[in-house]
């Protein structure tokens, strides 16, 4: 699977990973099953949060990867009312305690709240040097945000990543914030890669995605991945409960759309006017 270089360390990470938002939402025994065929298939990357389901989906990702840590790249984030110095210690040994691990692949600060910045990243560099984290990043940051971070940390090296929503339906991304991440070589995540239970099921959309997928042999959801995912340095974690769906999703990693399917795509599913602000969920 292609891969994207993550953090200082140049850690390869591949290009479609495993959301957990929402995951304790339906039998658990299916969620840590899903956690785990999507494991053996070599979706790696596994991205959660304190916040989802107040550490129940830390708590379901930690059943999931027990005895496979190794095999996991794994990331979970801070809340910003936790972000003081203190406070971002404590969240993280909490968030380790619900996962069963000793450490995290990467750690972000969820959105930006009242703590200042600089405040934050002290206490994630302490994490760094006990080893209980081994990068760290942003998330829903946008380009000022990114600007400002890479300040303070004197330069844009120890920004692992920014996570952010990206899908066909919501591509401001692409006006500043993706470019601003392949210029510097941070990193970027796609969070909600399907957008929030609104995939179109029928419309123009649906329909140039049914005559691209019909070209590739593919689906309607794996061609929205490759399209997402067409440029270098973007990462998607699609959240997906069942297994049929991890093994779509996996499938998006090996199709590559030309020059004409990207055209099409692009012109039923506009990125839209700059200048207003980047949108969270």
């Amino acid at each position: 699977m292609r891969t994207v270089s993550f953090g200082a360390e140049d850690r390869q990470v591949p290009i479609i990973g495993q959301g957990t938002w929402y995951i304790e939402q339906g039998p658990r025994d299916k969620a840590i099953g899903a956690l785990r065929h999507g494991l053996d298939i070599g979706l790696t990357h596994i991205d959660t949060a304190e916040m989802y389901a107040s550490g129940a989906a830390e708590d379901i990702v930690g059943e999931a990867i027990a005895g496979r840590r190794d095999e996991a790249f794994l990331v979970s984030k801070v809340l910003p009312s936790h972000a003081s110095y203190n406070g971002t210690i404590q969240a993280c040994e909490d968030t380790l305690e619900r996962l069963g691990t000793d450490r995290l692949d990467c750690y972000l600060l969820h959105w930006r709240g009242s703590y200042p910045l600089e405040e934050t990243f002290r206490a994630m560099d302490e994490l760094v040097e006990g080893g209980k984290i081994l990068s760290y990043g942003v998330s829903n940051f946008d380009t000022d945000d990114l600007e400002e971070a890479s300040g303070l940390l004197g330069g844009p090296e120890k920004i692992a990543c920014n996570q952010a929503l990206y899908h066909l339906g919501e591509r401001y991304a692409e006006h500043g914030v993706i470019p601003w991440c392949r210029e510097n070589g941070v990193a970027f995540v796609a969070y909600s890669p399907f957008g929030q239970n609104d995939f179109p099921s029928r419309g123009a959309g649906r329909d140039v995605l049914d005559q691209v997928a019909a070209r590739h042999g593919a689906s309607a959801r794996q061609i929205a991945l490759s399209f997402l995912a067409r440029d270098d340095g973007v990462l998607l974690i699609p959240k997906a409960s069942q297994v049929a769906h991890l093994d779509d999703n996996r499938g998006a990693a090996d199709l590559t759309l030309n020059a004409d399917d990207i055209a099409a795509i692009d012109a039923v599913f506009p990125k839209g006017r700059a200048g207003r602000h980047l949108p969270m969920l």
